[in-house]
């Protein structure tokens, strides 16, 4: 998070401070080192934009790919490979098995990660209910 505002508050102090390379009451050259950081800070922050818009076009371009060639949970996957335990296993195996990632991907224990974590441990976490349901009629 210091990364996301460290720019910013180092501009700031430099504005604040009385101090410059070159003093301000010289108003050509004393106004360039303040242009100067003020341009590399809006540099700085366009380039953390576009960075962030490339992760995001991505990710988004890969879950539309992801949707369109079937990845996504359906009901035909195996309720025993969802849960990670054997065909043969008991009731309360497979109970301790649907607590153990219920508890993992629970949507209350995944509520401090980013959007994109968010929707794939809800997805995640309805494909391990289905499995459970299935498994325990």
């Amino acid at each position: 998070m210091i990364k996301k505002y460290l720019p910013w508050l180092i501009a700031l102090v430099y504005f604040i401070n009385p101090y410059d390379v070159v003093p301000d009451f010289i108003l050509g050259p004393g106004w360039l080192d303040d242009l100067a950081l003020l341009g590399f800070v809006l540099w700085w922050v366009s380039r953390q934009k576009r960075a962030y818009q490339a992760r995001s076009t991505s990710s988004a371009y890969a879950r539309k790919e992801q949707g369109a060639s079937g990845g996504e949970e359906t009901p035909e996957e195996d309720p025993y490979e969802i849960l990670s335990i054997q065909r043969d296993a008991s009731q309360q195996e497979i109970k301790a098995a649907y607590k153990r990632l219920a508890a993992q991907y629970h949507p209350d224990k995944v509520q401090h990660l980013g959007k994109e974590f968010q929707e794939l441990a809800h997805k995640k976490f309805v494909a391990i209910q289905k499995a459970y349901d299935i498994l325990m009629k």
